[in-house]
């Protein structure tokens, strides 16, 4: 099976490379620089976008950004119809409908594309990943206080889980929307930074911030968690002893 990972480089895509090694299987990874087991190609600009997808069965869609997810899903999605009918797996985020970001209306615009596309796809939603938290508190912590959102709920996921789930639906058949994937527990954020906090000796008092409008009540409401969906393994006290 010909694997093309696109941001395997990024968090998830390592985590996802290094497990579909595991497995036995050699996937391709799509980066804007050569390297090792690297093809080169810019989702940005399409350049070796039709070479990097040409002959693949499987293309895992793990690229992301601040800006653009779904201009760089359209690249993809056109260069994959043009080399044929590759299985597209796309990787998105829990609850984005509920939370008015720019960022997630970009995942839906995006997951648009994928379903629009013709190709045989799936999709899988994740909550947000343990370091994701932990890289805010640790920029919060700068201010001399840990600020934190109240209210907001989360239910953060470790990235080696959502990689096996990845790994698994990579060499299954295409299967629409699959099932969300969630961390084990969901969690107030003002628990979470108390946690970090403990776990890394930091001294900060924490302080909750009302965020107003509809992006603070789909917070509160806990729009990014998906209980129903708990199946990840590793707790946010886990992930920072081990890390």
């Amino acid at each position: 099976m010909d694997i093309l990972v696109t941001g395997g480089t990024g968090t998830l895509g390592r985590a996802l490379v290094d497990r579909l090694r595991h497995d036995g299987h050699a996937p391709r990874v799509l980066s804007r620089t050569a390297g090792e087991g690297r093809v080169v190609g810019d989702l940005r600009t399409g350049a070796g976008i039709d070479d990097a997808v040409r002959g693949a069965d499987v293309v895992v869609h793990c690229a992301t950004a601040p800006r653009g997810d779904a201009d760089t899903t359209r690249t993809l999605v056109d260069a994959a119809a043009r080399a044929g009918s590759p299985h597209l797996l796309y990787v998105s985020i829990v609850g984005i409908e509920g939370v008015p970001m720019p960022y997630y209306r970009a995942k839906l615009a995006a997951e648009a594309l994928v379903t629009g596309s013709g190709l045989p796809w799936t999709i899988l939603r994740a909550t947000q990943f343990h370091d994701l938290l932990a890289t805010m508190f640790r920029a919060g912590s700068r201010t001399g206080l840990l600020p934190v959102l109240a209210g907001a709920r989360f239910q953060p996921v470790d990235v080696t889980d959502v990689a096996a789930r990845l790994a698994a639906l990579t060499i299954a058949p295409a299967a629409g929307r699959v099932p969300d994937l969630g961390g084990p527990q969901v969690r107030d954020m003002a628990d979470l930074g108390r946690t970090w906090l403990a776990a890394t000796g930091t001294r900060r008092r924490v302080v909750a911030l009302r965020l107003p409008g509809a992006m603070g009540r789909g917070l509160r409401a806990g729009a990014l968690t998906t209980p129903e969906h708990a199946d990840g393994t590793v707790t946010f006290e886990q992930f920072l002893e081990a890390s």
